[in-house]
């Protein structure tokens, strides 16, 4: 790949899925991108650039930016959110919404749907306590490719012992050769559907949780605010915002206020996000 086209590169993920891509990452994206232009007949990364920058729109562009964005999950990823949300934010919402019983829950960056899916068993355990409650998990992410393996819920070996507790595994998964299905419950109880975050969500309507988590640390500080300010439109002043551990909103936006005894949770702060200006979002085509 030539300097140029490295850079054309960095550009266009930047614009189009807010991926920031270091200059000292050039061997990330070939060892990345070299996969994708073989299977479209292409010999160097060189043609793949050249194609693209023809065809900007086109579904090698679309794929190109869907295989340099970070797609790693495991189930119950780092215990404590999980706990936080069985403990703290469910029983909260459900006292709150005792006349509409109606609690939504958005997953950003869902992957391959480990999270949506530990966020499904955790309401399932929770029983009696959502009597007459609808939840809804919606799950996004920017890849149609890995959103079509978070919708079949079949999972390896390897994926199903990276932090899920041996007894889920038993009773929300059937065994089929070598892999793991999740239970058609559990899958019904989520909405899968491509999104980048750059583009517009207030479709999604109303939120009350807010799954976050490693996704902003791959954007820079304005995208990161942007896309803070805009979560923070979707959630009710009761609503929760969900965070990776090492992720933070101090010094990015007031719209927020951090839980300082739950790690890694927020609660909008009601006068700050109603003052916080519109930040334009990108419109990506992926």
């Amino acid at each position: 790949m030539t300097p140029g086209d490295f850079d054309y590169l960095r550009k266009m993920l930047r614009e189009r899925s807010g991926l920031v891509l270091a200059a000292e990452k050039q061997y990330l994206a070939e060892s990345r991108l070299l996969p994708v232009a073989r299977r479209y007949g292409m010999t160097d990364l060189t043609a793949l650039i050249s194609n693209i920058r023809m065809q900007p729109t086109s579904q090698l562009a679309i794929d190109t930016v869907a295989a340099m964005t970070t797609n790693e999950t495991f189930f119950f990823r780092d215990k404590a959110p999980f706990e936080n949300f069985r403990d703290h934010i469910m029983p909260a919402l459900v006292a709150a919404r005792g006349r509409e019983k109606r609690i939504r829950i958005w997953c950003a960056a869902a992957s391959t749907g480990q999270e949506p899916y530990s966020l499904a068993m955790t309401l399932n355990e929770m029983g009696p306590a959502l009597a007459g409650f609808r939840v809804e998990i919606i799950a996004t992410d920017l890849s149609g490719d890995v959103i079509d393996r978070a919708k079949a819920g079949l999972y390896s070996q390897f994926e199903v012992q990276r932090g899920l507790p041996i007894q889920q595994l038993l009773k929300y998964f059937t065994q089929e050769g070598e892999s793991w299905r999740i239970a058609p419950a559990i899958r019904a109880m989520i909405q899968f559907r491509t999104l980048n975050l750059l583009n517009d969500f207030s479709p999604l309507g109303t939120l009350d949780v807010v799954f976050c988590r490693n996704v902003l640390i791959y954007f820079d500080q304005e995208t990161k605010i942007g896309v803070f300010n805009r979560i923070a439109r979707q959630i009710p002043d009761d609503g929760y915002l969900v965070l990776g551990a090492a992720e933070t909103v101090v010094g990015l936006t007031d719209a927020f206020k951090p839980m300082t005894e739950r790690r890694g949770l927020y609660t909008p702060n009601p006068a700050q996000r109603r003052a916080a200006p519109m930040t334009q979002f990108a419109n990506a085509k992926v």
